[in-house]
Parts: C-alpha cells; sequence; structure tokens
C-alpha cells in the first residue's frame, strides 16, 4: 500500500487486496495506513509445551493462550523487551509465539517469534495484533489503544476493536530499493 500510495499514484482512500484469508481493506489519512482485519481471539490454554519459558528466556509467566499463534503474556514491558529467546528452542515447539505485557508509555507491547516459519523475530507483525487487540481490548476496557512491538526495528501502532474486526494503522518507512533479473 506504501508503494502504491507513494511511488505509483494512488490516490483513493481505500485499497483492497486479496489474501489468503480473504479481502483485505488498507486506508490512508494523511501520512497513517490502516489495516483492516478480522478478529482472532486467543482461548486460555493450559497445556502448552514443557520448557517455552526457557525457550523465550523469560522468568515468569502471567498467562498462556492459543489463537492463531500462542500468544504468551509477561507481568511487564521490561520482560518483553529483555527476553532472550533461543530461537532453536522455539522452533522445536513447533509454535509462531507472541510475547506481550502491558506497555509503560504504550497500551501494550510485543515481540513475535516464528523461527519454525523462518523468521526468527518480525519486525512489525500484523497477523498478531489480530490477536493482541482482542485480547488488550477486554483485559483493559479499552476500544481503542496504541501498541508498540518491541523487536529491533519495532513500530508504534494505533490500534482499535471493532465488532467482529481491528484495525492497526501506522507510518509506514521506506526500507530499500532494489532490482533483480528473472531468468
Amino acid at each position: 500500500a506504501f508503494i502504491l500510495y507513494n511511488f505509483l499514484g494512488f490516490d483513493k482512500a481505500q485499497l483492497v487486496f486479496s489474501s489468503m484469508s480473504g479481502p483485505l481493506k488498507v486506508t490512508r489519512e494523511g501520512d497513517l495506513i490502516t489495516l483492516d482485519f478480522p478478529v482472532i481471539r486467543p482461548e486460555r490454554f493450559n497445556d502448552y509445551p514443557d520448557g517455552l519459558k526457557e525457550a523465550l528466556g523469560v522468568n515468569e509467566l502471567v498467562g498462556v493462550y492459543l489463537g492463531r499463534d500462542l500468544l504468551v503474556e509477561v507481568p511487564a514491558e521490561k520482560d518483553v523487551q529483555g527476553a532472550r529467546p533461543d530461537f532453536t528452542a522455539i522452533k522445536k515447539l513447533g509454535y509462531k509465539i507472541i510475547l506481550t505485557a502491558p506497555g509503560n508509555q504504550v497500551d501494550f507491547v510485543s515481540r513475535f517469534f516464528a523461527p519454525t516459519y523462518g523468521v526468527d523475530e518480525d519486525p512489525v507483525t500484523g497477523s498478531a495484533h489480530s490477536q493482541l487487540i482482542p485480547f488488550w481490548s477486554e483485559k483493559l476496557g479499552k476500544k481503542k489503544m496504541e501498541a508498540k512491538q518491541l523487536s529491533r526495528r519495532g513500530g508504534t501502532l494505533k490500534v482499535e476493536q471493532l465488532d467482529g474486526r481491528v484495525l492497526m494503522g501506522g507510518k509506514c518507512v521506506f526500507y530499500m530499493k532494489g532490482e533483480f533479473e528473472l531468468p
């Protein structure tokens, strides 16, 4: 969407992409690009794998939930920031894992690990927030929130819980330009 809006001259307020999970609506307001995702509500999961805490490199788990991915709540932002994941151990667990906690300057923070799928840590993850937004909306009693993903590159999102949908918006950053040749 960022490329269409900023480099290819697309000037309509809304784009709709076809994705494996159905239509993905994208809107632009100024320099904020907002994605519209279906809600995925994680449920309490008590049968989580042994060694989860050690694989994530954290000292304490508040709760473990299962949605599309494994959502792991820890007590505080410092626990998410300070986590020292063992990607080999996480890969053996077989789950994509969202690590989350209440934030200090934002409503909630997270990190996302998916080494089983070739991504040790994703910088900012839309699919994870489709689970995080309903989780924190219920926990905090708020519909509109601010979230931050604490990866090395990181990103801050404005998020909103709607009926059956979640909105997540942020400022995009132009990262790289290149060319490649096809055989």
